[in-house]
């Protein structure tokens, strides 16, 4: 790691014009991934040479390419940067890649995403999101009230941020805080946090996930656990109350947070909906913000707010601001993201992926729109995943009115045998479901009226969001 640290400052440092002819060049293998584009966006901003590789195009990749971000598709070393000083790459990426095997047998500087992003803020003051689910919401949330308020920030998150259209953004010269500032999506996959120093830290989350990585519940707690132990000295941790094993978590400063429950040190009050929107206060002892307005879907967004605002009140920022910072909100792209909302169809996308993200998607959507009925099309995400939660994603699915299954995304994983869509399907009590292809599903589609449309999956079902948006406008007006 010390390596590491040795060549991203040497990079950052010393770019074109900083006493070298050329700039220094980094190159990513998966620069599709939300995390690794939000890395490759830093370099580029630092006026380094960054390109990189990706299986497939997408509208991230395409938007980097706009960026002057060299991206190609092919597995040819025709394409890779041979000059790299700095190559980064995912653990998605498989072992027989021949541009991953080229720059292990040539003995380039070779850094896991991870690595690098702990080097990248090994100097600053890092506010770091984990959870097994909540964890995008609210990074995103913190960064956007701190860059509203003006008090300023580099984000790095592992989402789009419906306000700014990116996953990073750089803290402006002359901000209102007196330091250098970062905003970090900890993401517990293979135990990537890890590699970060958190000043201040929030868990919102401990669900098991990831067991192809973990083994069981209790490693991936345990992970966890070892995050919080990362904690700066005199730093402050926020995590959800009624987390299992929170005694076992380590920090100097330990505050926790909860939609509604009193018992926690920061909740929420006096709840109000109002046309797809929340009015609430937040109560902590010896403070309060009453009336803030938060515009998303998604009782538990209130919660990621509420932890949202708490970082923003330890750090100082007024009042007033964290309220207009708020209520200024647009959410982020794929989680509780309104694609239509009039009175006669909404549509709803979102990045749940894990039964209990199912679950605080569909009862918000349904407590919203509490006489319109749910229709749910969800996409399975890996195999593993799919088999080790299959009777949860069957309950919680249950909740639909009509449910779509489409076939499992495989991701980086190889079929398994026995697990397919189906397998839900069967453990299902509801019976207005079935399992349809894609070419199916919009031809369903167009054949049967929706009023609240809820699509759901962490894989490619968001190509279909559009499709079937126009399906709707077409077949009904």
């Amino acid at each position: 790691m010390d390596d590491i640290n040795k060549i991203v400052t040497h990079l950052i440092s010393s770019p074109a014009g900083g006493g070298r002819e050329h700039a220094g060049s980094v190159y990513f293998l998966g620069i599709g991934g939300i995390g690794m584009s939000a890395l490759a966006r830093f370099f580029k901003s630092k006026g380094l040479v960054v390109s990189g590789y990706d299986k497939t195009e997408t509208v991230l990749t395409k938007k980097l390419a706009a960026e002057g971000i060299a991206v190609h598709y092919e597995d040819s070393l025709e394409f890779i940067d041979k000059e790299a000083e700095l190559v980064v790459y995912t653990p998605a990426v498989p072992k027989d890649h021949r541009g991953l095997n080229y720059f292990m047998e040539n003995n380039y500087n070779l850094a896991k995403r991870s690595e690098v992003l702990g080097a990248v803020t090994n100097d600053s003051y890092n506010i770091c999101v984990a959870g097994t689910h909540g964890k995008t919401t609210t990074s995103t949330m913190v960064a956007h009230i701190l860059r509203h308020s003006g008090y300023g920030c580099t984000a790095f998150l592992g989402g789009i941020a419906v306000n700014y259209n990116s996953n990073f953004w750089l803290q402006a010269p002359g901000a209102g805080s007196d330091k250098k500032v970062s905003v970090v999506e900890a993401d517990e996959y293979d135990r990537s946090f890890l590699t970060l120093s958190p000043d201040v830290a929030i868990i919102s989350s401990m669900d098991a996930d990831h067991l192809d990585i973990y083994g069981t519940a209790e490693n991936m707690e345990q992970a966890f656990i070892d995050f919080s132990a990362r904690i700066k000295p005199e730093g402050i941790l926020l995590s959800k109350y009624g987390l299992k094993r929170t005694e076992d978590l380590q920090a100097d400063s330990h505050l926790t947070f909860h939609l509604q429950n009193e018992n926690a040190d920061i909740y929420a009050a006096d709840i109000k909906m109002a046309k797809g929107s929340y009015h609430f206060d937040v109560i902590m002892q010896y403070w309060e913000l009453k009336e803030v307005e938060l515009n998303m879907g998604g009782l538990h967004n209130i919660e990621n707010m509420i932890a949202a605002i708490s970082v923003a009140h330890y750090l100082g920022i007024d009042n007033g601001k964290i309220k207009e910072a708020v209520a200024a909100f647009r959410g982020v792209k794929r989680r509780f993201e309104y694609v239509v909302k009039n009175d006669n169809l909404v549509i709803v996308d979102d990045y749940a992926h894990h039964p209990e993200e199912l679950r605080a998607l569909l009862s918000g959507a349904k407590a919203l729109f509490p006489d319109k009925k749910c229709t749910v099309i969800f996409q399975p995400h890996l195999y593993s995943r799919t088999r080790d939660f299959a009777e949860g994603f069957a309950e919680v699915l249950d909740g639909a009115d009509e449910l779509i299954l489409l076939p499992i995304y495989p991701a980086r994983e190889l079929p398994i045998e026995g697990v397919n869509s189906e397998m839900i399907l069967g453990k299902m009590k509801n019976k207005n479901k079935r399992v349809l292809e894609k070419t199916e599903l919009l031809e369903w589609i167009k054949n049967n009226k929706t009023e609240l449309l809820i699509t759901a999956g962490a894989g490619d079902i968001d190509t279909l969001v559009e499709p079937i948006k126009n399906s709707i406008e077409e077949s009904f007006g």
